[in-house]
């Protein structure tokens, strides 16, 4: 079993301020998260680098290892403790008993079935704990000694074990001054079945009754790695509710994203700083050159130009929830909560610039879908269209998702697929793939939008992007406390405006 945890790493404490005890016990049977447990005697490697930490939570250091000693019995250790908040504390705590037991966390190389208990034989220790229960018997804070502003004048002695072939510290163990005032620490009877930890091994594979079927069989054959996953289950079933069901903060979402095709399609522009409506200058009328004979009069017509009123439309949502939700839940739950408003707001524009192009489109006429020669001709029209009433060029093309999949599936009269170029380079008619909702469509750049459906009018749109602009202001948030229902609302919302600039400069498939 392979145990890996993060070790932080921090300064040492030139002054002297230990918390010493024994930290294992050997063959002192307890509970631990890998169910029930005991250490052989020599079982653990220990490291110069240990560190003590709070409950485990490596990320919590308290102190540093300043020596230890192995016997008969077990390891004794004694720990230099960091002049922090967290180092004070757990001086106090460890004197008054409040935490008064050791527990480790080790990475098992070793270790066998001892009718149903877990014995290690061979481990490397990776952190020590200081814990209010600790899950071996024995492993008990012993002494809490503390120097307020002075540094003690004698020294104590390195202790190390001297088993053969144990591994020990290769540098010298720093001076540790005996305390200016030593207290003995609380001692409280450990309850074994509490707090069980060695780290976070391996998952019991037993997840379901097939599962369960497996190793009873796999134990009454003898297996004895099945034995310990079966007696861990039963462990697990008799102690319902006191297994902890971890919530990751990971979400899964398949119905939401901050993607928009459509306005991606179009050109986009900066929202002017105020007012709910501007206007774009528009030539209607342009001037005229016309041959002229020897004295003859010039061609003469007036240019003429309009305005295009372009409305500013404000789209917004809004969540409400309790105080409680907003101050008691995960720091993440706002976060995702935001994150969500984003990919519906993101929802709404690109619908709104997706209507205006239908709205402003040129009609295509009737027309099918089903050979790769039909696909063409609906490209050639809307270009001649589009550049005919643009003097611009198409360059884009959404589609729906049910036209993606008809696109991809064009083959040949030998069924070699049209638009698939990395498998059939071919025929060289566009580049779409299952794995990308962009890719090319006879010079297109083509984008999937799921605000387009099915295979029906307008489930396809060529785009002059200089024909249709998507102004927009920054996404802004206003989050208001209801005191008289206790409740928080918070609202998402940004302005945006789409200016159809040359109606013409969009072409839509039409079946009827």
């Amino acid at each position: 079993m392979k145990i890996t945890m993060p070790v932080a790493i921090t300064a040492a404490d030139a002054e002297s301020r230990i918390i010493a005890g024994r930290i294992v016990s050997w063959n002192a049977e307890g509970n631990t998260s890998a169910g029930r447990t005991m250490f052989k005697p020599d079982s653990i490697t220990m490291s110069k680098n240990t560190k003590l930490v709070l409950q485990h939570d490596t990320t919590r250091p308290l102190g540093k290892l300043v020596s230890f000693e192995q016997d008969a019995e077990g390891i004794t250790a004694e720990f230099k403790i960091a002049k922090t908040t967290a180092g004070n504390d757990a001086l106090e705590e460890a004197a008054t008993g409040l935490r008064s037991d050791f527990s480790v966390g080790v990475d098992v190389e070793s270790w066998d079935n001892a009718n149903g208990v877990m014995a290690i034989s061979a481990s490397n220790l990776i952190e020590v704990s200081l814990v209010t229960e600790g899950a071996i018997p024995g492993a008990e804070v012993a002494k809490v000694a503390a120097v307020e502003n002075k540094v003690s004048e004698t020294s104590q002695e390195e202790t190390q074990s001297t088993t053969e072939g144990e591994q020990v510290s290769d540098t010298t163990v720093p001076e540790v001054a005996p305390a200016a005032e030593t207290v003995e620490a609380a001692k409280v009877e450990v309850k074994a079945a509490t707090a069980p930890y060695i780290s976070t091994i391996v998952r019991n594979p037993i997840v379901d009754k097939a599962s369960y079927l497996e190793h009873s069989v796999r134990a009454s054959l003898g297996n004895d790695t099945s034995k310990m996953y079966v007696a861990a289950a039963a462990d697990v079933t008799d102690n319902a509710g006191l297994i902890p069901t971890r919530q990751l903060t990971t979400v899964i979402n398949g119905i939401s994203n901050a993607d928009r095709p459509i306005i991606s399609s179009v050109s986009t522009g900066a929202l002017p700083d105020a007012g709910m409506t501007f206007e774009i200058p528009k030539i209607t009328v342009a001037p005229t050159v016309a041959i002229a004979a020897e004295g003859g009069t010039p061609s003469e017509t007036d240019q003429n130009a309009a305005f295009v009123s372009v409305d500013v439309k404000k789209y917004i949502g809004q969540q409400t929830f309790s105080l409680e939700l907003l101050d008691r839940s995960s720091p993440a739950f706002f976060a995702e909560l935001v994150r969500q408003m984003e990919y519906a707001y993101a929802k709404a524009s690109d619908a709104a610039v997706g209507a205006a192009l239908i709205a402003g489109g040129t009609d295509g006429g009737n027309r099918t879908l089903t050979t790769g020669a039909l696909a063409a001709d609906f490209v050639a029209d809307a270009a001649v269209s589009i550049y005919t009433n643009t003097l611009g060029f198409a360059q884009n093309i959404v589609v729906s998702p049910d036209q993606w999949g008809v696109l991809m599936g064009l083959v040949d009269s030998s069924n070699r697929p049209i638009f698939t170029q990395t498998i059939n380079p071919q025929n060289a008619g566009g580049d779409l793939t299952a794995t990308a909702v962009r890719g090319n469509l006879l010079g297109l750049n083509l984008r999937v939008a799921r605000n387009l459906s099915g295979t029906g009018d307008n489930s396809m749109i060529i785009v002059n992007p200089d024909a249709y602009t998507w102004y927009e202001s920054p996404r802004l948030s206003l989050q208001t406390n209801l005191i008289s229902t206790g409740q928080v609302q918070v609202g998402y919302y940004g302005y945006g405006a789409i200016a159809t600039k040359l109606a013409a400069g969009a072409y839509r498939y039409m079946v009827a």
